[in-house]
């Protein structure tokens, strides 16, 4: 793997504060998600984000990323990938085990693998170009949520950014069709020193065009979890989103 299985740090984290502003919407009729739209004068015609969120899914701090992307001209949608079972921060029933949720979801019957997270995602590049006319999609993917972005360059992702990466496969990265960013953490379990460089060895024999930034000081979710009371943690969580806006601005505009 480029990168290790999820872990108990991809189910933690801090809830920032800020309103949102974007809305809730349906794609496909069935699958939960959030739009952010950008300022008709800042629009870049054309141009379109799809996040994949990390297993918490649709909720505060997701919602203000998107708002975020919007407001540098990206229209955004977020999809639910869990079909309503993301986990939150809190209230976990005691023993719960993240590979079980992973297998077969909360209730035993809704699990979330890729045979049944590749088909929403789909759907969320369908909604994307036939829905709001994005012919150029850039794909966001945090922690479980990168994996999906990886994969689905094939189906119409033109560039991508991921931070903190989990699960990817070898033979997935080494797959992509287009620009990849990374953002990385000093302390990461999940995608170590050693998953980082093998992933470098990775990317350099596909071809395409790849930035890794590695922040100091910050563990796995700090992207989008991180505390922001923490001057360290929140300067690398705004160098983060900036990475990819810029690295958006370059390869999808």
């Amino acid at each position: 793997m480029a990168s290790n299985p999820p872990g108990q740090c991809c189910t933690v984290g801090v809830k920032h504060e800020g309103d949102t502003v974007g809305k809730a919407v349906r794609v496909a009729g069935k699958h939960d998600a959030y739009l952010a739209t950008p300022p008709a004068d800042k629009a870049h015609q054309g141009a379109g984000i799809l996040i994949i969120p990390d297993v918490i899914g649709i909720w505060q701090n997701s919602k203000l990323i998107a708002d975020q992307f919007a407001a540098n001209g990206y229209l955004t949608l977020m999809i639910d990938v869990y079909n309503g079972d993301a986990l939150s921060l809190t209230n976990r029933p005691a023993g719960f085990n993240l590979f079980d949720w992973i297998a077969k979801g909360s209730d035993g019957k809704n699990p979330h693998t890729t045979e049944a997270i590749d088909p929403i995602v789909l759907d969320g590049i369908k909604a994307l170009k036939e829905e709001y006319g994005i012919q150029k999609i850039g794909g966001v993917g945090y922690c479980f949520g990168a994996k999906y972005v990886i994969r689905h360059y094939k189906d119409g992702i033109a560039a991508g950014y991921v931070a903190h990466p989990s699960f990817v496969d070898e033979e997935e990265l080494a797959a992509i069709s287009g620009p990849l960013a990374i953002s990385a953490a000093e302390t990461d379990s999940i995608f170590p020193a050693e998953k980082r460089h093998r992933s470098e060895v990775i990317l350099k024999e596909a071809g395409k065009p790849y930035q890794i930034n590695l922040f100091s000081q910050v563990e796995h979710g700090f992207a989008v979890r991180c505390d922001t009371s923490v001057k360290v943690q929140k300067f690398a969580k705004e160098q983060a989103f900036l990475q990819a806006v810029n690295w958006f601005d370059e390869h999808l505009l």
